[in-house]
């Protein structure tokens, strides 16, 4: 068996010299580009930019804190600066179709020329109005058309007149309208006096007014279209009169936008409709209308531009990233006001969303708050499949809604969306969603962490300067450099790689920058670096110092003393608010005679998870398997954590408990003085485990606590060894030989330091040593298998006697 002796203390912690760094502090250092040991991802998103397909977005993954914000923003900036500026997009008014308004795409910064000089035309619209229509050319044409008009009519009524009083009728005007009446000797006859005349004189007076009655009707009857014609002419007037005055205010605009013909066609349509509301009256009714607004924003409001997005600042393609990707946010909205009680809404009250921003350009999102906005997913995923950007409210998209608003014409889109989320989200939506796996054909994994070699400790040094400028901190000397890679290898738990978690790093950095200033030095050493450690542990150690007082106290039972069978020591590891702490458990063992069944109490008791049932049948597999080949496993076991109130999940404990029932099978005992992890396989080989470092500390500060007289340790498996990065505390206690590590490989290994036993291999003809570990265990086996034979002889002899009673044999 390999010899096994504890790990040396330089085995515990991998330390990074300051000597290997040839500056004095990260001032001297030239900026990381801030991608350390991401160049797959980087690769990935710079192919998904370049791609003009559809389908190609980007997803960038990856655990939080790994920089993918701060790294894909700084390749979309540098790609986007080298692309062309997009377009303004403006809205206007649909003078066909009020309720569908036009888009209008113009050169970057033309938009907002082109709103400035509507805005200057509608000021001075309504002053040339009047003064065209009040001119005193103007108003002459009128009232001589209206006095002609007037005496036409009167000189025909007059020569009507004239006429029928030669017949003596004669033509009267009453407020009722005009009447005819005869008369005598130039005198209107009264009622009496023509009720007075000779019937058939009155007969004839009656034709003759009956007469002039049609006459008169035929008269009035050509006054409409006389009366049209005066308004035509008048029309013409105005028409006349404003035309020049409107074709004055749009001559300006006109020349600077002469080289764009949907501006031009724009404002023939302006200057058309302005006339004919002008001649039409409408215009008028509108200045009658009390609103609170200002009178041109009322009044002549569809002849402005809307303004959607505005380009006239930007260099190069945007880049825009919505925080809060709600559907409006993201697809755009149209706002409503409330008039005279009821909602109403124009093209002016259009709001872009973030893909018209980004249009033309790039748009980032956070996947994770995209998906927990109602209808926003759908709705980017429509844009994108449609390849136009379509404003409508979430009711009009799903078809449920009868409210009346506008349809804006859509915009087509052209740009790039990159998605940032973890990977749990990615996969999800891969799985789940057959749209996603259309449409964003990329991924950006970002990698956790990068191997730790020489060259990567000096890039990871580079990588802290610039997280050290970036978030204004002093500078670091080397040997502040040094803890903090020690401190990446902490972090990746693996004192072979470093993290790339830059978030927990720069957390780490702004704690050290403030002991450094309260100190009053110039720059960040590696004592600050340990005071911002052990402040960080002070304000988290609330859970495991309750942990260790409940154990010191008596109220949790672990004895780190002694030796007891079917007793260890195991250990477990809690996570609470990204704060990691460890803290040894008592595991027990029972074995009576049965049927090779072993009960984890956890799983009955439904506090084990998954993986630790697993584990428990896999020791129960290792153990037939072992010692019951060619015989019956004849015993029943019960495996349970002690004063353990919550869920118990994973198999880090396979191995203590399966030692704890060896133990307990053999009634060898073990010593208390070890706590133990690892898992185990069915061919009893030990295998890795995570929180190696916390496990040890939390055993270590126990030990501590009651005393360290240098037999305490931890049993680990040997592959976890390349993952210690321990405390220095804990390495200056194992190089006194206070505290030990063992590594171990198989479950003999493990047996052999806890029970101080041999385990025993079989020899060339599968002998077992007598007095070793094994031996003891297959002795008891067969002792049981022979116990379990002779209970069932006895209960089958007397089953036979009880057989031969009944039948009188």
């Amino acid at each position: 068996m390999a010899e096994l002796s504890p790990l040396s203390a330089a085995a515990l912690r991998t330390r990074c010299d300051p000597a290997c760094f040839t500056f004095d502090t990260t001032a001297s250092l030239p900026d990381h580009p801030g991608d350390l040991g991401q160049a797959r991802a980087v690769e990935a998103i710079r192919f998904g930019l370049a791609m003009g397909h559809t389908g190609y977005h980007v997803f960038v993954l990856g655990e939080p804190g790994s920089g993918k914000h701060a790294t894909t923003f700084r390749l979309l900036r540098e790609r986007a600066a080298a692309e062309p500026v997009p377009p303004d997009l403006c809205y206007l008014h649909n003078f066909d179709e009020a309720l569908k308004p036009q888009l209008l795409t113009l050169p970057a910064g033309r938009g907002g020329a082109l709103r400035a000089c509507m805005q200057t035309f509608i000021r001075e619209l309504g002053p040339a109005l009047e003064s065209a229509l009040g001119s005193d050319t103007h108003t002459e044409r009128v009232e001589a058309l209206q006095n002609a008009h007037k005496e036409r009519e009167e000189g025909a009524l007059r020569e009507l007149g004239q006429a029928c009083a030669a017949d003596n009728i004669s033509l009267l005007q009453t407020p009722e309208g005009f009447v005819f009446a005869p008369t005598r000797e130039g005198e209107v006859m009264s009622p009496d006096a023509f009720e007075a005349l000779p019937e058939a004189e009155r007969k004839e007076i009656e034709g003759r007014v009956a007469g002039w009655s049609d006459k008169l009707e035929d008269l009035l009857n050509e006054f409409p279209g006389w009366r049209k014609a005066v308004r035509e002419s008048i029309e013409r007037a105005e028409q006349e009169a404003l035309t020049p005055a409107v074709s004055h205010l749009l001559r300006g605009v006109r020349e600077a936008h002469a080289d764009l013909p949907e501006v031009l066609g724009f404002l023939d349509a302006v200057a058309h409709d302005v006339v004919d509301s002008a001649v039409n009256g409408t215009m008028l009714e509108e200045e009658d209308e009390d609103v609170a607004e200002a009178e041109e924003s009322t009044r002549y409001h569809r002849y402005q531009v809307k303004l959607l997005v505005d380009h006239s600042a930007s260099q190069g393609a945007p880049v825009v990233f919505e925080n809060n990707p709600g559907y409006g946010n993201l697809i755009g909205r149209i706002e409503h006001v409330v008039q005279h009680g009821n909602q109403v809404t124009h093209f002016n009250l259009i709001r872009a969303g973030a893909l018209h921003r980004a249009n033309g350009g790039y748009l980032v999102l956070d996947a994770e708050r995209l998906l927990t906005q109602p209808y926003a997913w759908e709705g980017l995923k429509r844009s994108l499949r449609a390849g136009e950007i379509r404003i409508e409210p979430p009711a009009e998209a799903q078809g449920w809604s009868g409210t009346l608003t506008l349809e804006p014409e859509a915009v087509p889109s052209a740009l790039k969306v990159v998605l940032i989320g973890d990977r749990d989200v990615y996969y999800l939506l891969m799985e789940h969603d057959p749209d996603f796996a259309d449409l964003f054909k990329v991924a950006a994994d970002f990698d956790d962490d990068l191997p730790r070699t020489a060259d990567s400790e000096c890039e990871y040094a580079r990588l802290m300067a610039l997280l050290a400028r970036s978030a204004k901190l002093l500078p670091i000397d080397r040997s502040g450099v040094a803890r903090l890679v020690e401190e990446g290898s902490r972090l990746a738990e693996d004192a072979g790689r470093l993290s790339l978690n830059t978030r927990a790093l720069s957390d780490l950095m702004r704690e050290a920058d403030h002991h450094a200033r309260l100190r009053g030095l110039q720059a960040t050493g590696r004592a600050e670096v340990e005071a911002a450690l052990a402040a960080r542990a002070r304000r988290c150690n609330r859970y495991p110092l309750r942990v260790r007082e409940s154990i010191l106290d008596g109220t949790t039972l672990i004895t780190t003393s002694g030796e007891r069978a079917g007793q260890i020591n195991g250990l477990v590891v809690v996570e609470l608010a990204g704060e990691r702490f460890g803290h040894p458990v008592r595991i027990t063992a029972t074995v009576r005679m049965g049927e090779g069944d072993v009960v984890d109490i956890e799983r009955e008791a439904e506090l084990g998870g998954a993986i630790h049932s697993k584990g428990v049948m896999i020791l129960t597999a290792f153990l037939a398997a072992r010692y019951a080949r060619h015989q019956p496993l004849s015993l029943s076991a019960s495996l349970v954590f002690e004063q353990s109130y919550a869920p118990v999940e994973g198999d880090s404990a396979s191995l203590a408990e399966l030692c704890a029932l060896l133990s307990a099978l053999t009634q060898i005992p073990i010593q208390q003085r070890f706590a133990i992890t690892g898992s185990v396989n069915q061919f009893g080989e030990v295998q890795v485990i995570g929180g190696v470092n916390e496990k040890i500390e939390g055993f270590f500060d126990l030990c501590r606590e009651r005393g360290l007289d240098g037999s305490h340790g931890v049993v680990i498996p040997a592959a976890s060894v390349r993952h210690l990065m321990l405390r220095e505390d804990v390495v200056e206690a194992a190089a006194q030989g206070l505290f030990h590590i063992h590594a171990i490989r198989t479950v003999d290994e493990a047996m052999t330091v806890l029970t101080g036993m041999p385990a025993g291999e079989p020899d060339a003809k599968g002998v077992i040593p007598k007095g070793t570990l094994n031996h003891k265990v297959a002795t008891v086996l067969a002792e049981m298998t022979a116990a379990r034979h002779a209970h069932a002889d006895a209960e089958g002899s007397a089953g036979a006697r009880q057989h031969r009673r009944r039948h009188g044999v």
